[in-house]
């Protein structure tokens, strides 16, 4: 296991303790799950990627909706990792899976800590694309997590084209989950 991180066990502590709801855990477990299989994939391709980090991170990516499902609870949920003492690279995992990622241009206008949110490492971005690939606990496809956030943020946010290229990219390593 990764330096620093909690076990599985630990980590569904974690969110348990943070007052995570069953459906949040249930989403966070199915999110680890796909992630995890991303991971491998990677891996079997000869990437170095950090397995134990994707599942940990994807366990604890909605820790922050123990306290608010708005969009910020990223935010939040890097707050409240920071708190626990979690190492950078979780915390960095839970502030970066937000959509496709955001700017720190856009973070500013929101209010947030005046940084990128965006997703850079292999890991943040499996976590990030596995978490839109599942709705509630199932898997679904990515058209439906596109058509959502062009539904809420109208087809020409720049959000939206960044999860195209997030899908893009991913699908590229992976061939097409969804």
């Amino acid at each position: 296991m990764s330096k620093g991180l909690p076990s599985e066990r630990g980590a569904l502590t974690l969110l348990r303790k943070s007052g995570c709801s069953s459906d949040v855990i249930r989403h966070c477990k199915a999110v680890a799950k796909l992630a995890v299989e991303m991971a491998e994939i990677c891996r079997k391709k000869k990437m170095d990627v950090d397995t134990d980090l994707v599942e940990i991170g994807a366990l604890l990516h909605d820790i922050g909706r123990s306290r608010t499902h708005a969009v910020d609870h990223a935010v939040t949920g890097a707050e409240i990792a920071r708190s626990l003492g979690l190492p950078g690279q979780v915390i960095s995992v839970i502030e970066r899976h937000i959509g496709g990622g955001i700017t720190a241009e856009e973070a500013e206008d929101l209010g947030w800590p005046n940084r990128s949110y965006m997703p850079q490492t292999i890991e943040e971005k499996i976590v990030a694309y596995a978490d839109k690939l599942v709705e509630g606990s199932r898997k679904v496809p990515i058209d439906r997590a596109v058509d959502d956030f062009e539904r809420k943020l109208g087809t020409y946010h720049p959000a939206v084209d960044r999860l195209r290229k997030l899908h893009e990219e991913m699908s590229a390593i992976l061939g097409d989950p969804s």
